[in-house]
């Protein structure tokens, strides 16, 4: 028999074993019908075969329901001590950093790079390209096994070949050779992705996330511009020695791994049905809620689990390895997802490679140094459009909406700063194109890049942290479709930005850009932001979860 509690008598109570078919927190009144038929307080009617064991979301004494749903484990990530947390999300930022870092620290080595391997600046463009797509193949072979063998062992792995890739692109003397360890690289760090955020799912409430998904976000796209500032140096030594520093950097992330990362993968199902929720504010006792103590349970997790585990994380159902595959093909159908995805990826984030990638030939005057040092207006406008509106504010504004929707929170509360954050990007784009064929000062072309930087920091937050939301018990397999869409268009772009900036200029190649991406995003995001709850009614839940939310 389903047991029933309104909130009013209890504010945390025992948790669900999820199921495909079930409306999850942050989901379950989407649907107008649903909230016109139950009102806000109503509960759910479960899943066949969860009743005995199932009782209503968690709930803060902020009204706010809790995703995913505690114990009262210490082994569990979201009980472990905050220092603890905050050092894997450093870790996770990291390995995000290098992530795009790899792509574009070598831009300004592009002049030395042409004369080493005799080729054009098309195919020094490519250079850039190449890694993206090992970005972008990377986590449809990775994340899978993240939820077979959990997160600390692919990241290690992971960080391995990057590193023998690096020395390996230090070393080689061909061309060819080149692009081989370049494809690598960008194939050995790509779990920073869809490993990277199931950790942060793993780590934090849902409510919390947006904060954490930002600073994620801003590792991205600081790794992104820093990369060249930090290249252009590099170049006084040698172009072999931008990638002898990044060989550096990997093996210091891989001692991190080692002694810092724990694995965050939890049997969150399994436990739970032993287990209580954590809550300040509920008297256990008067709730008739089963108690548990977790030394009770003979099954190793997170920390207990040895330092390097070759075997399936064990107490949850995993997925077979080239699931990632399939499930990616599956996400087009969840059009929320798939439709805010591609806009983003391909009417909007884009175009920054085409800034970056033309920054050498734009300022060719300048030293590769100065160059480098060009890429600051990029880097302030993230930093500060992250730290003033990005993750926080974004958090700040669900917070707000949901307490006035009855402590319901809907994914679409995370989209409202994306249409400014449009704007921001159009009117950057459009200034630098002018400002590079008039030959402004250069002082013009860096509140460009702060303007466009600030914009693409705070659609890249906002559209990544909606896509989770919608979907949280597939966050893997929707994060994945995330990444491989945006690395697809960044090996894409540098392909035929250059013909198109010969043929047409600065002026219309960019004005054009800026165009496409308001004209083309802020309707698309605005009918995605109105028809959300009701695609997402009609598609229906994904056939499967994450494993953590999957018990044998």
């Amino acid at each position: 028999m389903t047991t029933e509690m309104s909130e009013k008598d209890l504010v945390s109570s025992s948790p669900i074993s999820p199921h495909p078919s079930e409306t999850t927190p942050g989901q379950a009144f989407d649907d107008p019908e649903k909230k016109k038929n139950k009102g806000i307080e109503g509960n759910e009617k479960l899943p066949l075969g969860t009743e005995d064991v199932v009782l209503d979301a968690a709930v803060t004494k902020h009204g706010i329901r809790l995703y995913p749903q505690p114990t009262n484990d210490p082994l569990d990530p979201l009980n472990w001590p905050r220092w603890r947390k905050l050092v894997i999300l450093g870790i996770v930022m990291w390995m995000y950093f290098l992530f795009t870092y790899i792509t574009t620290t070598t831009v300004p080595s592009f002049p030395q790079l042409q004369t080493q391997y005799n080729i054009t600046y098309a195919q020094v463009n490519w250079t850039v390209a190449i890694p993206a797509l090992g970005l972008a193949v990377g986590p449809l072979f990775w994340s899978s096994l993240a939820d077979i063998y959990g997160r600390r062992l692919i990241f290690i792995v992971g960080t391995v070949i990057a590193l023998a890739s690096t020395i390996g692109a230090a070393e080689v003397d061909s061309y060819g050779g080149y692009m081989a360890a370049r494809f690598f690289q960008g194939f050995g760090v790509s779990p920073a992705a869809t490993v990277g955020l199931a950790i942060i799912n793993d780590l934090f409430f849902e409510h919390e996330r947006g904060e954490k998904v930002g600073l994620w976000v801003l590792a991205l796209d600081t790794g992104l511009l820093v990369g060249p500032l930090i290249g252009g140096f590099m170049d006084l030594v040698s172009s072999a020695w931008i990638q002898w520093l990044t060989a550096i950097f990997f093996a210091v992330l891989l001692v991190l791994e080692l002694v810092f990362l724990t694995e965050t993968l939890y049997p969150r199902n399994r436990m739970l049905s032993a287990m209580p929720v954590v809550s300040p504010v509920i008297d256990i006792e008067k709730s008739g809620l089963r108690t548990g103590d977790a030394a009770d349970v003979d099954l190793p997790r997170t920390r207990t689990l040895p330092f390097i585990l070759i075997k399936p994380v064990p107490g949850m159902r995993h997925p077979k390895p080239w699931d990632s595959l399939v499930r990616f093909v599956f996400m087009f159908k969840y059009l929320t997802v798939s439709i805010s995805v591609f806009i983003f990826c391909f009417a909007w984030y884009w175009w920054i490679l085409s800034v970056i990638t033309f920054i050498p030939s734009a300022y060719a005057q300048y030293s590769p140094q100065i160059q480098g040092l060009l890429f600051l207006g990029l880097i302030l406008g993230t930093l500060i459009s992250e730290v003033l509106c990005s993750g926080r504010l974004s958090d700040f504004i669900v917070k707000k909406l949901t307490l006035k929707n009855g402590g319901v929170r809907i994914a679409e509360m995370r989209l409202w700063l994306a249409y400014p954050a449009a704007l921001l990007s159009t009117i950057g784009l459009v200034i630098w194109g002018i400002s590079i064929d008039r030959q402004y000062h250069w002082m013009v072309g860096q509140v460009a890049f702060f303007l466009f930087g600030a914009g693409v920091q705070i659609g890249n937050t906002v559209i990544s942290s909606y896509i989770v939301d919608c979907y949280p018990l597939q966050s893997m397999s929707v994060i994945t479709f995330y990444s491989v869409l945006l690395n697809l268009s960044a090996f894409v772009n540098p392909f035929f930005i250059t013909p198109w900036v010969e043929s047409s200029g600065y002026t219309w190649t960019f004005a054009a850009q800026g165009i496409i991406t308001f004209f083309a995003s802020v309707p698309v995001i605005g009918l995605i932001h109105w028809f959300g709850p009701t695609l997402r009614a009609k598609n229906g839940q994904p056939s499967w979860v994450n494993p953590e939310h999957d018990t044998l």
